[in-house]
């Protein structure tokens, strides 16, 4: 099925992966993880995603031939060169886990990617917005889904008879963002684990922005239809995955949030069960999209439709890169489940710490801009962090460094990054 020669590689990784698990420290993370989720936090806990920095593992460091080893053996370098070289709170957990194959319709439109390219490399996607139109939302339909279940399991028990000796492999849950872009046959098989919302992320790719916009003033019974319709297809998904025994727990380094650890003691902990229900796990709402219009309407058009949807969930994480202290109270009001609340840095850091206090975990997104590119500006890093420090110091604080996407091949900066930041919190 495989050749020796790719076994031989996955083996050595997974061994590699098992003896990195296997480590006292990585234990003592999952507790400092669990600690801040449980609003005890002991210190802040460091994250830097790294799964999508360009040339964090290159290409031709890439050395098996077959494209499904090949998705494992990037996940496996990815993640024994970060814990190996970075020094942040990196949890690798002593199994290798593979999602469901999903299969989906459409929405009854078609959402066209357009990609820029530069070298065949994709460097930014616009989309073909095909409702351009109050009307034209009548074009919507609902969207069958299925599981292609005698794949994923063809897929594990290939990966199991390569590895299992040495690492286990574990199956549940699927990752979203493999279905809504191209991004290869396998996708990620590192495997996010997010039951991310999305909703006001496919009315923009609907409407794009002029209609999100525009039609708050303009159509707003569109804006409510268009958002109904969103919701109760992820209802519609989220029980699906429930009613077919789809589910596995998000309680351990899947990603619980934007690139957040699940753990925490008051959902069920990993392993601890074989039936999971949506109210045992994580679910992630955000809105980016709706970011440019006020909190009032944030309020009447945005809110209630995820507040609906955080009621099929354990605990909420909140946000990703906008600002949201304009609108947090009502947030708060909203979603009695919500834990975690993301910090950007659109966002008034102080003002933002003094509304979570102890009772919310302060999870906050360093600026990637500062970092990015051919030379980080160390100067604005370090006030960024300073300035963390000096507004969320009395909470229970998580940095993740996300959305870095070039380094210029200079991997020495986010490792230097997180003993920066260390030292500022005097870690």
């Amino acid at each position: 099925m495989f050749s020796e020669n790719d076994r031989n590689i996955v083996r050595e990784l997974a061994a590699k992966w098992m003896e990195l698990a296997s480590l006292p420290v990585m234990n003592e993370r999952k507790r400092l993880w669990k600690a801040v989720h449980d609003l005890e936090a002991e210190r802040p806990v460091i994250l830097f995603e790294t799964g999508w920095i360009d040339g964090f593992v290159s290409s031709r460091e890439i050395l098996c031939e077959d494209p499904f080893l090949q998705a494992v053996e990037r996940d496996m370098r990815i993640a024994i060169r970060h814990a190996e070289e970075l020094g942040d709170d990196l949890v690798i957990e002593p199994y290798y886990r593979v999602g469901w194959k999903m299969k989906f319709s459409d929405y009854g439109v078609p959402v066209d990617i357009h990609s820029a390219k530069r070298k065949q490399e994709s460097i930014a996607y616009s989309f073909s917005f095909p409702i351009v139109a109050p009307e034209d939302i009548d074009k919507l339909k609902k969207r069958t889904m299925g599981v292609d279940r005698e794949k994923t399991v063809r897929l594990k028990e290939m990966l199991e008879d390569v590895i299992s000796d040495i690492l286990p492999v574990k199956l549940g849950n699927y990752d979203p963002f493999v279905y809504e872009f191209d991004v290869g046959e396998f996708g990620d098989l590192g495997f996010n684990g997010n039951f991310f919302f999305g909703l006001t992320w496919q009315v923009y790719r609907f409407i794009g922005n002029n209609g999100l916009l525009y039609w708050v003033y303009d159509a707003p019974d569109a804006i409510h239809k268009l958002m109904s319709y969103m919701l109760d297809d992820r209802i519609a998904l989220f029980e699906y995955l429930e009613k077919e025994g789809l589910l596995a727990l998000n309680t351990d380094n899947q990603m619980a949030g934007p690139r957040m650890y699940g753990y925490v003691s008051d959902l069920p902990g990993p392993d601890s069960r074989d039936k999971v229900a949506l109210k045992d796990l994580w679910g992630w709402a955000e809105s980016q999209e709706s970011e440019n219009i006020s909190p009032e309407m944030y309020k009447e058009f945005v809110l209630p439709y995820l507040a609906r949807l955080s009621e099929k969930f354990g605990l909420v994480y909140y946000g990703c890169c906008e600002r949201v202290d304009d609108r947090l109270a009502p947030i708060i009001d909203a979603i009695p489940n919500l834990r975690s609340v993301s910090v950007s840095g659109w966002s008034d850091l102080k003002r933002t710490a003094e509304m979570l206090g102890n009772d919310y975990v302060y999870s906050r997104k360093p600026t990637p801009a500062y970092i990015s590119g051919p030379s980080p500006d160390w100067d604005l890093l370090e006030k960024d962090i300073r300035e963390t420090y000096a507004a969320a110091r009395d909470c229970n604080v998580e940095i993740l460094f996300r959305d870095v996407y070039t380094t210029n091949g200079d991997r020495s900066r986010l490792g230097k990054w997180v003993d920066m930041t260390k030292s500022v919190f005097q870690m």
